[in-house]
């Protein structure tokens, strides 16, 4: 417990320390955000808000997850660094979108298809190493190793979660529209997630994850959840500064990386329920627009449908972190029933 509480202290303490820090560099380079053109009027006011807040999100996953490990009996795991070293590559990539958007001066930074292929060679390289080096189980996973336990083998498991690690990262992304949404909802996807790493490693006859891998990532998880909850001080409305892509995409896709080690894969989207309802706004609008030529949503993705619909900024975000701590505490639900059926067999 020591080492989870130092781990999410020091993340909380350096993303809230370091983005001021960061803030006043990014305003003197004249480095912020440009809005999206079709997007709400309303958000041309926060164009140029100093953006790549990311960045000291990133540092403070690092400083949590490394600091929380001195001074105790915690070693590095293997699946912890991989969840580490992803979350920072993925918001690398964030980083360099959000800086072509700055360089270009437009709302649109990476191509679709350079983002998405470095997306896919991130996912790729975790999965492999999951797999080849951490020796991750590879079965479908729902709240453990054997439920529902479909073995796929190394080359379909691959696959797998080369999709879930790409489709949570932009996930993240997309519910990055508003000042806040994503941070505070990442911080309570993130603190569910640590919850459920501690309680594998309480449980390891039951979920078989070796307990020195289980309360590595917990660590891994609660310094994520420390920077999210730093940076929400500075980024809350009306925001200072935005995390941009190198933010979201940090976040996206260490929680799916999380998920895959912890093997908890399928009930992601029960946990992260608001970043699974937000996209799937996206794909209905999309597919509606396509194929029927009319929208469902005012605007997707859907927290700007309830802007349009009169709903003030700040209304929008926190009944959207209630919709959120309601699918963490479901998750966690789900995930203590399955222990309470299992455990007279365990």
């Amino acid at each position: 417990m020591i080492a989870i509480f130092t781990a999410g202290g020091v993340a909380i303490l350096v993303a809230g320390f370091g983005t001021p820090i960061l803030l006043r560099s990014l305003t003197r380079r004249r480095i912020g955000q440009h809005i999206r053109e079709d997007g709400p009027a309303i958000h041309q006011i926060k164009a140029g808000t100093p953006t790549m807040g990311g960045i000291a999100m990133i540092v403070a996953i690092v400083a949590g997850y490394v600091l929380g490990h001195v001074g105790t009996h915690i070693a590095f795991s293997v699946p912890g660094f991989l969840v580490v070293a992803s979350a920072v590559l993925g918001g690398g990539i964030g980083l360099a979108d959000d800086w072509l958007k700055v360089r270009k001066r437009r709302s649109l930074g990476l191509n679709k298809r350079a983002k998405l292929a470095l997306q896919v060679l991130l996912a790729v390289a975790f999965a492999a190493g999951s797999v080849y080096w951490a020796h991750a189980g590879t079965a479908l996973a729902f709240s453990r190793y054997d439920v529902p336990g479909v073995e796929l083998g190394a080359g379909l498991w691959i696959v797998w979660a080369v999709f879930v690690v790409v489709s949570e990262a932009n996930a993240v992304n997309l519910t990055d529209g508003l000042d806040g949404l994503a941070a505070g909802s990442s911080g309570i996807v993130c603190t569910c997630i640590a919850l459920i790493g501690y309680w594998q490693y309480r449980q390891f006859p039951i979920y078989r994850i070796p307990r020195d891998h289980a309360i590595d990532l917990a660590v891994a998880a609660v310094s994520m959840a420390g920077a999210c909850v730093g940076f929400l001080w500075w980024n809350a409305a009306p925001a200072r500064i935005f995390m941009g892509d190198t933010g979201s995409l940090a976040i996206g896709t260490g929680l799916a990386c999380l998920a895959l080690e912890m093997n908890i894969a399928l009930l992601l989207p029960i946990i992260g329920g608001l970043f699974f309802v937000v996209t799937l706004s996206v794909v209905i609008q999309v597919f509606s627009f396509r194929v029927f030529h009319t929208r469902v949503f005012r605007m997707a993705p859907l927290h700007h449908h309830f802007e349009l619909g009169g709903w003030p900024e700040t209304t929008v975000i926190v009944r959207f972190w209630i919709f959120a701590a309601l699918c963490g505490g479901l998750g966690l639900g789900v995930f203590y029933a399955d222990f309470l059926g299992v455990r007279p067999h365990g």
